[in-house]
């Protein structure tokens, strides 16, 4: 007699990894065929513009992986990145990370709003198709930038939080490792972490959860800074937070206005900017970085303080200083640009801000300056620490790093950009239905809804509170906001539509609902 098990053992009708794969594929081919649309997009762009782009900053993180240390300016997550790849010497592969990072806060986002919130797929794709094809997103990833790495870290913080419905421990010791390297890669990081233990708090989540979530998050931190200070004398993550908010003040700053006591407080005094505020520039970072004339009031006012001596614990903690008086004695001048910087991103178009420079450094352009022998224009030689600019990305590489047009993928993506994107009216739109979604659960002080709606408006005003709009701080909140539009419409949309599908379907049709692993996790429900 034949037993059970050896029939079992005979059957070869299970499915193989190849067929378990495809099966997936069909059973989500509409994300499938988004998410392959926006491989082949960013191909093109590792094909139109190699090895890599280029923006002012990136220039930094490589000397951070070159000659590793505690940067003055901006914390050394992404540095260490580029440390890791050194060994391959290749800026192509340090973009093709970026790209997968894009995709993967994609895939991340449609698997929590499709398993957890239980979205129609067609919707879960929806609300990833901007981090999918818009091509600021893709050209953002090109750059030798933080910011994609930024992006999936924060997306990835919120995912877990809202995935587990009665979070572990050992859960929270992730999430609070992925808020160090968060904070780690960008400073305004660090307030995500409020954000989320606020939420765990609102949550009940337990206080084992809330104490692994910060200690784990404060031990790399901590571990940084202890080793800023052993390098530069101040426990802290930069030299540069007090400098930063001194330009977001400087072009309304009155000196007049902030009761300044010449003889006791002469530092204050060397951070006055002499022309009238009507007549200041009106962007704020050229009061931290343009090249001006010691003292005349119109340019870097900093260079008073001698050469080289920007970013010290002296001149940082002055300009702090500065800036608080600043917005205390003129609070209304502050509010007033801080609002003005904030609703930027919400406007048509993308006007030329701060400067024409900057501006052209988020455009994929189907030309390239060239010098005299028709060749890339070499990157700028400015000094860096132990070298200069253009030396230090041919070391990172060995080879030519310059980025090279190649046709006709430059021209295709050129051309892609001046109409995929997601206008400054939309997010604004995204950002209301988010916050919709907030008011109609106030009774459990917003649901789901509140972690990525308040990160997402958190990552908006930051910048313009302490420095200044930039293009490319809007990005890392769109997949947030999104994600915070989504889980509402669900509730207000695709929750309503499926009992009357149901009603029509017959007992038969509820009984396999209820047999489907993608059921919504009520855990997450309001």
């Amino acid at each position: 007699m034949v037993s059970v098990a050896e029939i079992a053992r005979g059957d070869h009708s299970a499915p193989g990894p190849m067929a378990r794969v495809l099966g997936f594929l069909r059973r989500h081919r509409v994300f499938a065929v988004a998410f392959a649309l926006g491989a082949v997009l960013r191909l093109v762009t590792m094909l139109g513009y190699g090895p890599a782009m280029w923006f002012n900053d990136s220039y930094e993180y490589v000397s951070v992986a070159l000659h590793p240390r505690p940067h003055p300016i901006r914390p050394d997550g992404y540095g260490f990145w580029l440390l890791v790849l050194k060994p391959f010497h290749s800026f192509t592969l340090v973009v093709l990370t970026q790209h997968l990072m894009g995709l993967a806060t994609a895939a991340l986002m449609y698997a929590l709003l499709r398993r957890k919130f239980g979205l129609p797929k067609w919707g879960a794709t929806l609300a990833a198709a901007p981090v999918l094809f818009d091509a600021y997103q893709i050209q953002l990833e090109q750059l030798i930038m933080s910011d994609s790495m930024f992006t999936l870290l924060v997306v990835g913080v919120v995912t877990l939080v809202l995935w587990h419905r009665r979070m572990s421990w050992q859960v929270g010791v992730v999430v609070g490792l992925l808020l160090a390297l968060t904070s780690l890669t960008r400073s305004i990081g660090l307030p995500i972490l409020v954000l989320v233990v606020v939420y765990l708090v609102v949550k009940r989540t337990g206080w084992k959860v809330v104490v692994a979530v910060v200690v784990a998050c404060a031990v790399p931190t901590v571990t940084y800074m202890s080793w800023f200070k052993a390098s530069v004398g101040k426990f802290a993550m930069t030299n540069s937070d007090g400098l930063i908010l001194y330009m977001r003040t400087a072009i309304f700053a009155d000196c007049a206005k902030m009761n300044i006591d010449k003889y006791k407080e002469l530092e204050l005094l060397l951070l006055c900017i002499n022309d009238p505020v009507d007549q200041r520039k009106e962007y704020a970072q050229w009061y931290l970085w343009g090249q001006g004339g010691g003292g005349t009031g119109t340019g870097e006012v900093l260079h008073r303080w001698g050469s080289g001596k920007k970013f010290t614990e002296i001149t940082n903690e002055a300009a702090s200083t500065f800036a608080s008086r600043a917005i205390l004695s003129q609070p209304g001048d502050y509010l007033q640009v801080v609002a003005r910087d904030f609703l930027r991103a919400f406007k048509w178009g993308r006007p030329r801000f701060p400067d024409e420079a900057t501006y052209n450094m988020y455009q994929f352009r189907p030309y390239y300056d060239l010098d005299a022998y028709g060749r890339p224009k070499r990157l700028p030689n400015w000094p860096s620490f132990q070298g200069r600019t253009d030396t230090d990305a041919f070391s990172y590489e060995q080879g030519p790093p310059e980025t090279r047009i190649v046709s006709p993928w430059a021209e295709i993506m050129s051309n892609y950009q001046k109409v995929v994107y997601l206008q400054g009216p939309l997010l604004g739109g995204i950002l209301l239905v988010g916050l919709y979604g907030v008011a109609v659960r106030w009774r459990t002080l917003g649901g789901p809804v509140a972690l990525p709606w308040l990160a997402a408006f958190g990552l908006l005003l930051a910048p313009a509170a302490t420095a200044e709009f930039d293009y490319r701080y809007v990005l890392p909140a769109v997949p947030l906001a999104c994600m915070a539009a989504a889980i509402t419409l669900r509730r207000v949309t695709w929750a309503r539509l499926r009992p009357r599908s149901a009603a029509a379907s017959g007992p038969t049709s509820r009984r396999a609902r209820a047999a489907r692993p993608s059921a919504p996790d009520t855990a997450t429900r309001s």
